[in-house]
């Protein structure tokens, strides 16, 4: 007589997660393995600008990994995104596959628009490729309106040294912050 299967059994995890500032030692992290090794130039630039207080690189932390990342740009060449003073752009979001979905990209959001608050920043904006429906709908849910669109056009020099010509068509949305 065969054994019995044991009915599933449901483990409710709670996992600490802490969003705080890139440390030096993110840097290299925030390759995933490889996966974004592609990225380790525009990593690194970010690092050394946030130094100097031109950018900031935030993580979500997860026992001492960066599970995701959200970097902030606070004065661009297109000052309708960002303008060194009242307005800030929020790029480079991701959170890795297996923690989507738990509210961990919708507290970074939040963490950077309040950073952004204490710095007097009124406006964030942030760009959405056109076909990634599910950031969108994140973004709206978070009160960013659509405020046009843009060819996403940008240049990369990868880890090899190949320069990478992107062409991602996106929506610019912003919000306007609560200033205290």
């Amino acid at each position: 007589m065969a054994e019995a299967i044991p009915h599933p059994a449901t483990l409710d995890l709670i996992i600490p997660v802490t969003v705080r500032q890139a440390t030096r030692e993110d840097v290299a992290r925030l390759e995933w393995d490889g996966q974004f090794a592609k990225f380790r130039n525009l990593f690194r630039r970010a690092f050394k600008e946030q130094q100097t207080g031109r950018r900031l690189m935030l993580v979500a932390d997860y026992n001492n990994y960066p599970i995701a990342r959200l970097f902030v740009l606070f004065n661009s060449g297109d000052h309708t995104i960002a303008n060194g003073s009242t307005r800030a752009y929020l790029y480079s979001f991701y959170v890795m596959t297996p923690f989507r979905g738990l509210g961990i990209g919708s507290h970074m959001v939040r963490y950077a628009e309040s950073a952004l608050v204490e710095r007097g920043c009124h406006f964030a904006t942030i760009a959405v490729a056109k076909q990634n429906t599910g950031a969108l709908r994140l973004y709206q849910r978070l009160n960013y309106t659509h405020v046009r669109e843009d060819p996403g056009r940008w240049t990369y020099t990868d880890h090899l040294g190949r320069t990478h010509r992107v062409q991602e068509p996106c929506w610019i949305l912003e919000k306007a912050l609560q200033t205290l």
